[in-house]
């Protein structure tokens, strides 16, 4: 599958002046993309096609299709393709859909290009989550069942832990079974036909569809699709120089033979000393894992069933297979349950754990409030996640963009603490979970009440934004050029004493002062108060800049100084910026130099 979130080979194809105007543009925003050129268009679109991870032509759609179509392999592995017209008005996702980056770089060549991106799979034309577009392998029947998913139609969930899926259509409905039985969906599907470990198809099944999230190897049929969450952990030790057939030849066997999918690797995992073993780093590659290795130390302090002394004194631990599948990637043995102990040939071993799933907490920063300003890498978790928390004025910004089925936790301005905790709570139940807050998440926003209780039973990943001191820096100029501090005017958290003496030191240091938080109805003094220390530290004519509701409606850029700022002028929803003693207006706009003039 292409990933084309990060820089990757893109070929660039035109046939006439105006194509190649636009495949320069291209070629200059993005540093790994390259016009290929050849005998013919067809020649260099063949060449594109065979050296790049991703194609834009700008040709006709018809021509692209007839010389491609003889090249078509596979969607999992086959070039995503976007055509761009003549014009540049439509950048046409023709491959790769949502699974393999077509979807993305059309919208990416359309935001460069100022073309509208054409985008016809289904499930993103109807904000619906692809079952090849969530991380994990899928087999068996995908398109059948995203077919029923599309038309609304019953679809048993069947899983075998809380593991942290997208928000799923309310046709979707997870299995009613008795939890207890959750650890053998195989044993639940067992009706749907032949085992078929490959995915392919055995008999029809008798009602509905099915999707089941699982690693077990699970009966197939044309009505039913398995996503492989990445549970398992093979931990392998190995003799030197031992073979890579020997490696993986034991590896599937034992998988089999425990009826476990190797598409649920998570990694391989080992010791140390075997970083550079090239039979283990074959495999891995083979697989499509990383390899992940522990000191020996690591792997000695895991209590395991089968502990050596032959090894411990080989390589100073006394288990490499069971301890390194315990460990797994994070070291944290009590996640996980040792499904097949260690089995050896004559120069490999390896032991199979299975890691209890992790719920998924997303701190996401939205930006000062302009959908522009929202970064893609928001969005994408927004329409990932299954439960979205936050502030009701914010979440109103974001629910056009909310997958069918989310569910929205919004509450109102206060409770900051509550919101955190029923964040923390719905991911530790293993919910995928996005919390979030205007600007910067982790900028007097949302991420450190969160993390305060946040424990190690969940995964935290943090998404930067645009703050609102950054927002309201560009629309006055450069105020913020050099060093400078932030500081929050609130006393509702922090008592006075304590940010009077952080406004003192920023004003000794001679820092660009931001006041969030400046004031409110009911904190009507702390900015006066502020002011004054600054001003007896700076000159009064210091440029101070005000800006309200930046990037959002009602929108006001004022500019004072130390002297003559009137407090009145500023409410919560500003953010105000005193300059330095060096900080200067240059054409009507704030500048804090950075010394490159002093220098010459």
């Amino acid at each position: 599958m292409n990933d084309l979130t990060s820089p990757a080979r893109i070929g660039l194809v035109a046939a006439t002046a105006a194509g190649r105007r636009h495949a320069h543009t291209v070629a200059a925003a993005w540093p790994h993309a390259r016009l290929v050129d050849g005998e013919t268009v067809a020649d260099a679109l063949r060449t594109a096609w065979a050296q790049c991870d991703a194609v834009i032509a700008f040709l006709a759609t018809g021509a692209v299709v007839r010389i491609l179509a003889p090249l078509l392999a596979d969607k999992r592995t086959d070039p995503a393709v976007v055509v761009v017209d003549e014009a540049a008005r439509h950048a046409v996702a023709l491959l790769g859909g949502h699974a393999g980056g077509g979807n993305d770089l059309a919208e990416r060549v359309g935001a460069l290009l100022d073309a509208r991106p054409v985008v016809t799979t289904a499930t993103d034309a109807v904000g619906l989550p692809g079952l090849d577009t969530l991380g994990w392998p899928v087999q068996g029947a995908v398109a059948a069942v995203s077919r029923a998913i599309l038309d609304g139609a019953p679809v048993r969930l069947i899983v075998d832990a809380d593991w942290p899926l997208p928000a799923l259509p309310p046709n979707v409905h997870p299995d009613a079974a008795d939890p207890a039985d959750r650890a053998d969906p195989a044993d639940r599907a067992s009706s749907v036909g032949s085992a078929d470990p490959d995915g392919g198809s055995g008999g029809v099944a008798e009602t509905g569809y099915r999707l089941l999230v699982t690693d077990r190897l699970v009966a197939l049929d044309e009505r039913t699709a398995v996503l492989r969450p990445p549970s398992l952990v093979a931990g392998v030790g190995a003799s030197r120089g031992v073979p890579a057939a020997e490696v993986a030849e034991l590896l599937h066997r034992v998988l089999a033979e425990a009826g476990l999918s190797s598409a649920s690797l998570r990694c391989l995992a080992s010791a140390d000393v075997k970083a550079d073993e090239a039979g283990i780093l074959s495999t891995a590659d083979a697989l499509g894992v990383p390899l992940v290795t522990w000191p020996a130390a690591d792997l000695a302090a895991v209590d395991v069933p089968h502990p050596s002394e032959v090894v411990r004194a080989a390589v100073g631990t006394p288990s490499v297979a069971e301890a390194a599948a315990l460990l797994g990637p994070a070291g944290r043995p009590g996640d996980a349950t040792l499904l097949v102990p260690k089995t050896a040939t004559a120069m490999a071993t390896v032991a199979v754990a299975r890691h209890a799933p992790r719920g998924r907490l997303a701190v996401v920063g939205l930006g000062p409030g302009a959908a522009d300003l929202r970064t893609p890498r928001a969005v994408a978790e927004l329409r990932r996640a299954a439960v979205v928390v936050g502030l009701d004025q914010y979440l109103d910004q974001v629910r056009d963009l909310l997958r069918p089925g989310t569910r929205v936790l919004s509450s109102g301005l206060g409770a900051e603490e509550a919101r955190a905790r029923a964040a923390v709570a719905e991911a530790t139940a293993g919910r995928a979970v996005a919390l979030v807050g205007s600007g910067d998440a982790g900028v007097y926003a949302m991420a450190s009440p969160a993390l305060e209780y946040a424990d190690e039973r969940i995964d935290v990943v943090g998404v930067p934004g645009v703050t609102a001191a950054l927002a309201a820096g560009a629309l006055l100029g450069a105020p913020l050029g050099h060093d400078h501090a932030y500081l929050s005017l609130s006393d509702l958290h922090t008592p006075w004493e304590v940010i009077e003496r952080r406004v003192t030191a920023a004003a000794q240091g001679d820092f660009v002062a931001v006041f969030y938080n400046p004031r409110s109805r009911a904190r009507d003094w702390q900015l006066g108060k502020a002011l004054g220390i600054l001003a007896a530290h700076r000159p009064p004519d210091t440029p101070v800049g005000v800006v309200r509701n930046a990037s959002r409606p009602g929108e006001r850029v004022h500019l004072a100084t130390l002297a003559t700022l009137d407090p009145e002028v500023v409410d919560m929803y500003s953010v105000v910026v005193v300059g330095s003693s060096d900080t200067r207006l240059v054409a009507g706009r704030m500048v804090t130099p950075r010394g490159y003039r002093w220098r010459s």
